[in-house]
């Protein structure tokens, strides 16, 4: 978990993060009256005591890992990716939690 964040954050600054157009990350953005580019920092100031746990590779992008953040207190489900090698890191997810989280290490 922290090897990931360790690799992911350094390439995140390098390559920049393609966030994927989902209907129900574009209402949170609305919902929570937050501007684009407030995702970056966001995902940015993601920590260990964040992580919820990691899917599997399933689109080939690599394993996806789900983490938990409170923004103006609301619970935030983001799932995010390395993305292949020297290209932009990928955001899956980036909304509302619809279901409470359970952190693994909170």
């Amino acid at each position: 978990m922290e090897l990931f964040l360790q690799q992911f954050l350094p390439k995140f600054n390098v390559w920049g993060i393609l966030f994927l157009d989902r209907e129900k990350n574009q209402e949170t953005l609305k919902l929570l009256d937050m501007a684009p580019h407030m995702r970056e920092d966001i995902i940015r100031s993601i920590d260990v005591v964040d992580y919820v746990e990691t899917i599997q590779d399933m689109m080939s992008w690599g394993d996806m890992w789900v983490f938990g953040k409170d923004v103006k207190g609301t619970e935030l489900y983001i799932k995010i990716a390395m993305g292949q090698p020297s290209a932009h890191t990928i955001c899956i997810s980036f909304h509302i939690a619809e279901h409470p989280i359970t952190y693994a290490f909170k």
